[in-house]
């Protein structure tokens, strides 16, 4: 879903690249299929396919730990009751890898004239409008994993607690240029305030 960065509802800086939110990155936005349609004056971003990579090879390493450790404690201390709770714990995460992709594809974000709305899941969908001129911090995350797929989770906090929003699986590229619009808008909202 590609914006034109002329169309945008926002007015960023000239070094700004909007253009960067929609390269690499999913193409449409999964909904549910009897979800009603909002009306939202927008175009809706997605995060990037890495961050499902990532995501895999972080819950693939804990499987890993949770059977070396069930395997561990069952042979040197023989204990045959750890394959109880490694068993819940390894079926727990692969059902989390099977929807993986599913939810990846529900991420999304649309940048609108006076907030920021944010959206992630389908059968337990949640919606977040953040008005710009209430963002504190914006700020940008990477752990070892997520640096090696190339991709960051973007943080934005207001003073309520509950509206704080986290982006997951940005590129490097639409990370740094979301946070830069997002604080120059953010700017020119509270000097109304």
């Amino acid at each position: 879903m590609t914006q034109n960065p002329e169309n945008s509802p926002l007015n960023p800086a000239e070094g700004t690249d909007l253009a960067a939110l929609d390269q690499g990155t999913y193409t449409q936005l999964r909904t549910a299929r009897n979800e009603a349609r909002l009306e939202l004056d927008g175009t809706w971003h997605q995060i990037s396919p890495r961050y499902v990579v990532s995501q895999i090879v972080q819950n693939a390493i804990v499987l890993v730990v949770v059977v070396v450790a069930a395997v561990v404690l069952n042979v040197v201390l023989s204990q045959d009751w750890v394959w109880i709770p490694a068993g819940v714990v390894i079926l727990i995460t692969l059902i989390t890898l099977i929807i993986l992709p599913r939810q990846a594809k529900a991420i999304g974000y649309m940048l609108r004239a006076d907030d920021i709305v944010f959206r992630k899941g389908i059968l337990w969908q949640r919606m977040i409008a953040v008005p710009y001129g209430r963002m504190q911090l914006v700020d940008i995350t990477q752990g070892p994993l997520d640096r090696a797929f190339g991709i960051t989770q973007l943080k934005m906090v207001t003073a309520a607690a509950t509206t704080g929003v986290q982006i997951p699986g940005l590129t490097q590229r639409a990370s740094e240029a979301l946070r830069d619009t997002l604080i120059e808008v953010a700017e020119t909202r509270r000097t109304g305030l």
